[in-house]
């Protein structure tokens, strides 16, 4: 039996287990601190067994996945180290930055124990066990970031268990994945939560900022709303990236004002120009860092038991609603509903269905 532990049974955690549990060959033991998250885990038979016992949870094991917060990485592989590791264990983690926690790790991992940096490229607008999957690495890049020397015999290893995830398995340098992730994710979050608060300002002196900024403001802003403490983490530990990126930011902006000062309309109608040609080539409907959402919008009428009618059509039909927000609602005037799904598919299938009843606008 090839034995995995993974530490940090949550969103990633929980389906990397998915992956792995009751298939052939493999056993899964989720590790957590408290008592109560163990209990849990086991009720939603996510793993096939769980304990509070890093000795445990280790004991024997082929593969060990971190999949706890960025900043606990290198607490738990200092500790893990410590312990009475099978030869030829892999650890692995799953965090969004790697030339830290991989040069650090290399230091201090033993003799036949290899640590192999990951970070698997999918996530959900959901997070815990309860919303893990076994189809959440699906058609999204699992990139990982081998420190000089590793064998390769070892990465190949790793990159077979992995491929069960049915991710596509991408192998990079460390600081090249902290450089590129850091422009394609973590810039973009540092961008959102500075508009916001940059609009939450001005909103104090005037409440019709908060009043008007809907639809498309609170679409691109989205991220702002990330956990807080897990992007503190992660924006620190990729902080020499960040300030490049930032000091390439603030050029960008620089252009734009000189544009606006110039009233060079030209000018600026080229940046959207080049900016569009070059969104335009990005993949589509492929897992990436920042979740991608699958919306319609349907126009309801304002009675009772509405809401509950469309959900148990899209309930029959099998369609699997991830997420519903009413946008409009008031007396005699049409209600908006925001219907999100969590691949193109169902967003599709649920418009074909509801447009004949309602009026859908994708």
């Amino acid at each position: 039996m090839t034995k995995i532990a993974i530490f940090g049974v949550g969103l990633i955690g929980g389906s990397l287990a998915l992956c792995y549990k009751g298939k052939p060959g493999f056993t899964v033991v989720g590790h957590s601190p408290n008592p109560k998250s163990v209990e849990k885990l086991l009720k939603r038979n996510v793993v096939d067994t769980a304990t509070t016992s890093m000795a445990e949870a280790v004991e024997g094991a082929d593969y060990i996945f971190l999949c706890v917060p960025v900043g606990m990485l290198e607490e738990y592989v200092q500790q893990l180290v410590q312990l009475p590791l099978k030869d030829g264990c892999i650890i692995t983690d799953v965090g969004s930055t790697k030339a830290s926690i991989t040069e650090s790790a290399a230091s201090f991992v033993k003799e036949n124990v290899y640590f192999i940096g990951g970070h698997p490229m999918a996530g959900s607008e959901r997070h815990g066990v309860e919303a893990a999957s076994s189809h959440l690495f699906e058609n999204a890049f699992y990139v990982l970031t081998p420190a000089e020397g590793t064998p390769q015999a070892e990465v190949d290893r790793l990159t077979e268990l992995l491929k069960k995830t049915k991710a596509q398995i991408v192998q990079v340098g460390a600081r090249e994945h902290d450089d590129i992730v850091g422009a394609i994710s973590h810039l973009p979050h540092i961008i959102a939560v500075a508009l916001v608060n940059q609009v939450r300002g001005y909103n104090e002196s005037n409440p019709l900022y908060q009043n008007l900024a809907a639809g498309g403001f609170r679409d691109i802003t989205r991220i702002a709303s990330s956990e807080p403490m897990i992007w503190r983490d992660i924006l620190v530990n990729n902080k020499d990236v960040l300030l490049k990126l930032l000091t390439d930011w603030n050029l960008e902006m620089s252009r734009f004002i000189k544009l606006l000062e110039q009233s060079d309309g030209e000018g600026i109608a080229e940046q959207f120009r080049v900016a569009g040609e070059f969104r335009s080539q990005l993949p589509e409907r492929r897992k990436g860092m920042i979740t991608s959402l699958f919306d319609i919008y349907v126009d309801i009428p304002d009675h009772p038991g509405i809401i509950g009618q469309i959900t148990t059509l899209l309930g029959n039909a099998r369609i699997n609603l991830s997420n519903i927000q009413i946008i409009e609602s008031r007396e005699d005037v049409p209600g908006v509903l925001r219907l999100s799904f969590r691949n193109q598919e169902d967003a599709d299938r649920a418009s074909e269905l509801l447009s004949g009843p309602y009026a859908v606008h994708v």
